[in-house]
């Protein structure tokens, strides 16, 4: 029969239930750091001194300045100063403040009495303890500062509380009140000097005017311009307007120069209406219309004809003379209007010339009064400052600090808080117990779940044995343990390689991990099921199997090697139908190596011819040789684990001595599991209770019945 293929298992993955596993399994730990921890936080909470706490509500202003002495500046126009609730912080923890409260309520002497056996503590000590009680924290989105102190003694917590409001409130007073003098100080100096200057600069005015011969009505701005505004407002009109109409008048006369005689004649009457020249040229039409009727009776030469001829030729004689006059006359006008619009330019001219002049020459008299006007001016503006600081002083800085609420007595302690220091200690507690047992899980590199066991040892689990498990010996068939061990005895038979190999040596690591109890119920399955099988106690130097068969160990397997009993004499029978025991015997101390013998391998030769099965029960593998021995000389040597008991890097020794021997290595048997906190080990071994054992008994006698006429009966056979 092929072994089972063992297939490279799928990386480790945490799941939510791995993690419930290890709640559910350091529990102990869980619970016990957990009271622990509310225990102490309970006992801490209730040794700790109580404490009152008082407060007391200021409302703070930020200070201001009115450089400009207009008296209009309010603490609510000013900008808003992300930093001075802080500011106000520090300063009402510095020295400036807290000294001021230790000397009125004489701290350094009461808290020395009261906590230093009566010596006197120096202002820094004090002042160090009085920060560690006090409080200060703003009121969200106001101008308000919650100060607050705590103490054993409730009537010292809202004094000293009422102290530091009152300290700080006189602190801002007085830096006010030092700022402000400093100020009347500085504006009275500045007074001084600016009334010692405008003296001189009236002495220098008074100078320059006597010197210039300037007459005062002439104005303090600057001398009085030779035309006033209103005659150089008309005579600037005066230009603009001739120099309007020369420019008309000289682009008519320009147009009409540029017309040929006759259309002259036409165009000047419209442009220049002349009454002469109009009549001229009345009597011009009318003669040549005269003349075209005659023409139509008379000829050329008639002298009624040759009259109105010469009648037309005096008109345009006298017509020509005319236009030429009045070309002329335009002439002369253009050339008028041109000479007192230049006489008009030069008068404005001379005019800012002359006041230019003027006004250079007198220039450094109006410089010197200006400069005393403004001196005056600002004389009279510190003066105004001078008086509003002076009221500034006299006026009382209440708005600057406000006590809004003070502080009274509390009622009841505040610390410790018992209801948030308990729940906390409780919260603390859990987390600590639960960080603990992972951490304690995360050290612990024993054996924890099949995974565990095929990831690491490359090898199969043939079985899972529940926790707290009897001997089937004394259960008996109906055990509801004996699944699991039928479970173990099927993945045995279907992991050898060859009927015939029926010697199997159980072994562990280390001592206690249940190979003996493995053995024997093992052993009883098997011949429950009908097999012959041997029982063979091999632990020579601890020996127990015969306490649990009840028989005695004067004769055993040491017997037979040493030659002095034969191999029927040593065998027992024991309750179990087809179950036989052969104990350890009574080992000299001078065979120690016996297991090695030809005889020993002699024996299992022979009770292999005798035997279905031999199952030998060994000492922990890495505790002494003869388990190798037995692994070297035996066909299947299986692995005894027990769950979170040996670190794994010694239970893989322990496979490495077996392979190292030469022993044929099928598998791994967990042992000792607890079902009820790894779910995981329940669908392996635990589905057999549920569904056998809840059938009623008729069922369950009809089934075990059937058993040995089927799958038992066959296996039978072949051994």
């Amino acid at each position: 029969m092929d072994s089972v293929k063992n297939f490279a298992p799928p990386e480790a993955r945490l799941h939510f239930l791995d993690y419930w596993r290890v709640i559910r399994i350091r529990k102990a730990i869980i619970i016990t750091v957990f009271l622990i921890t509310a225990i102490i936080a309970t006992a801490v909470t209730f040794i700790l001194p109580e404490s009152y706490a008082s407060t007391c509500r200021i409302k703070v202003e930020n200070d201001f300045t009115d450089n400009l002495g207009s008296g209009s500046v309010t603490p609510s126009q000013m900008p808003y100063d992300p930093y001075f609730i802080q500011t106000t912080f520090e300063i009402m923890q510095s020295q400036l403040v807290l000294s001021n409260v230790i000397s009125a309520m004489n701290l350094n002497a009461e808290w020395g009495r009261k906590y230093f056996n009566g010596e006197t503590l120096k202002t820094s000590e004090t002042m160090s303890i009085l920060k560690g009680r006090m409080s200060l924290a703003p009121v969200r989105n106001t101008k308000l500062i919650a100060i607050t102190v705590y103490s054993d003694d409730k009537n010292e917590a809202a004094l000293m509380a009422n102290a530091i409001a009152a300290a700080y409130k006189t602190y801002r007073i007085e830096s006010r009140q030092q700022v402000v003098s400093k100020g009347l100080e500085t504006l009275k100096d500045q007074y001084a000097m600016e009334e010692s200057q405008i003296q001189t600069n009236q002495a220098k005015v008074d100078q320059l005017r006597k010197a210039l011969g300037i007459n005062e009505t002439m104005g303090s701005a600057g001398p009085v311009p030779t035309l006033d505004d209103a005659a150089l407002q008309r005579i600037h009109e005066n230009l603009l307007e001739g120099e309007q109409t020369y420019k008309q008048s000289l682009a008519l006369l320009n147009e009409l120069k540029s017309q040929d005689k006759d259309k002259l004649r036409d165009v000047l009457p419209r442009a220049y209406p002349d009454s002469a020249l109009s009549s001229m040229l009345d009597q011009l039409h009318e003669a040549q219309r005269k003349k075209a009727s005659l023409v139509i009776d008379y000829s050329i030469s008639n002298n009624i004809v040759a009259r109105v001829q010469t009648l037309i030729d005096t008109l345009n004689q006298q017509i020509d003379d005319c236009v030429a006059g009045i070309m002329i006359g335009i002439t002369s006008t253009v050339n008028s209007k041109k000479a007192a619009l230049d006489a008009l330019t030069e008068k404005v001219a001379e005019a800012k010339t002359n006041d230019l002049m003027e006004a250079a020459r007198n220039q450094p008299y109006y410089d010197s009064k200006r400069d005393l006007e403004q001196r005056r001016d600002m004389h009279k503006l510190l003066y105004s400052k001078i008086k509003a600081e002076e009221l500034d002083i006299a006026m009382p800085k209440t708005f600057m600090v406000q006590v809004t609420d003070s502080a009274e007595p509390g009622k009841a302690p505040v610390k410790p808080n018992k209801t948030v220091n308990i729940v906390l200690g409780l919260i603390f507690g859990i987390i600590m117990g639960i960080g603990l047992a992972f951490f304690i899980e995360y050290l612990d590199t024993s054996v924890k779940t099949i995974d565990d066991v095929e990831r690491t040892f490359q090898a199969p689990v043939l079985g899972v044995i529940p926790q707290n498990i009897g001997y089937l010996l004394e259960e008996g068939t109906e055990s509801k343990h004996a699944e699991a061990y039928r479970v173990l005895r099927t993945n045995l038979l279907f992991s050898r390689k060859d009927d015939k190999l029926n010697t199997i040596v159980v072994v562990s690591a280390g001592a206690g991990e249940g190979k003996s109890t493995t053995t024997i119920n093992l052993a009883t399955v098997f011949a429950q099921a009908g097999n012959r099988v041997l029982i063979v106690d091999s632990d020579l130097r601890r020996p127990t199997l015969h306490k649990l068969f009840k028989v005695a160990n004067n004769l055993g397997l040491t017997n037979y090697l040493l030659k002095q009993n034969a191999l029927a004499e040593i065998v027992q029978t024991t309750s179990v139908p087809n179950l036989d025991f052969m104990a350890s015997g009574k080992l000299p101390n001078s065979s120690m190596g016996i297991l090695g013998s030809a005889q020993m391998k002699e024996m299992i030769s022979e009770l292999k011819q005798r035997y279905d099965f031999i199952l030998f029960d060994s000492p922990p593998i890495l505790g002494v040789s003869d388990a190798s021995i037995l692994a070297s000389e035996v066909d299947l040597v299986m692995q005894v684990i027990q769950y979170r008991r040996y670190p794994q890097p010694m239970t893989i020794r322990a496979k490495q001595m077996i392979e190292k021997v030469g022993g044929n290595f099928v598998g791994i048997v967990l042992n000792n599991i607890n079902m009820s906190q790894d779910e995981g080990y329940y669908y392996y071994s635990g589905y057999y209770h549920d569904y056998y054992y809840s059938r009623n008994p008729a069922e369950q006698e009809a089934e075990t019945k059937a058993a040995p006429a089927t799958g038992d009966t066959e296996i039978k056979q072949k051994y």
